[in-house]
């Protein structure tokens, strides 16, 4: 395959990524009205999921291009300590579930990430998160997966190809940040 066909692929689907604005502007009024009543944005998934909760905490806490305070914010992918006593001790299964226990709090927002939307262990978080009175959001590809019936709001992104799904997630990362910029600069 030619990087031109490739790229084509890449457009055509987030060219599909309008479908979803009335939801991605609901992301970010949640994400605000969040973080002004004290809370964090606590993100979490697998593999490029994982340096994509990441990449985007990072972008809260520190800033994304405007100066401004930072935003709560938390990847629970970053502790390896915890990661792999828990998965040692217990299940990898409920790696990020052991940890929303510890950290959540009912003003927070929980952004899971998993382009399949079947990955157990945020299935299992997403669960724990919405019993603790977090609202919950699920990251997916286009089916939406098991998370589709369990988290508050699912984005479902418009392909079924990993790729594509995780480029759809950090085009609305980055636009959520620089959102986020905007609500909170100044």
């Amino acid at each position: 395959m030619s990087f031109l066909a490739a790229l084509q692929r890449h457009m055509d689907a987030l060219s599909q990524l309008k479908g979803l604005e009335s939801q991605i502007q609901q992301l970010a009024d949640k994400v605000e009205d969040s973080i002004r009543k004290g809370g964090k944005v606590i993100f979490m998934g697998n593999g490029g999921s994982a340096a994509d909760s990441q990449h985007l905490a990072a972008e809260f806490v520190v800033r994304y291009k405007k100066e401004r305070p930072t935003l709560a914010s938390i990847a629970l992918t970053t502790d390896t300590s915890i990661l792999t006593a828990h998965s040692n001790d217990y299940s990898y299964d409920t790696v990020f579930s052991r940890q929303m226990e510890a950290l959540a709090r009912p003003e927070d927002i929980v952004i899971g990430l998993s382009t399949s939307g079947n990955s157990a262990n945020v299935i299992d978080a997403i669960k724990v998160a919405k019993e603790i009175g977090c609202y919950t959001y699920a990251w997916t590809g286009e089916s939406g997966g098991k998370l589709l019936d369990i988290a508050n709001s699912t984005l479902r992104m418009p392909s079924a190809e990993t790729a594509r799904i995780q480029e759809a997630h950090m085009v609305i990362g980055h636009w959520l940040c620089e959102a986020m910029d905007e609500r909170f600069a100044g």
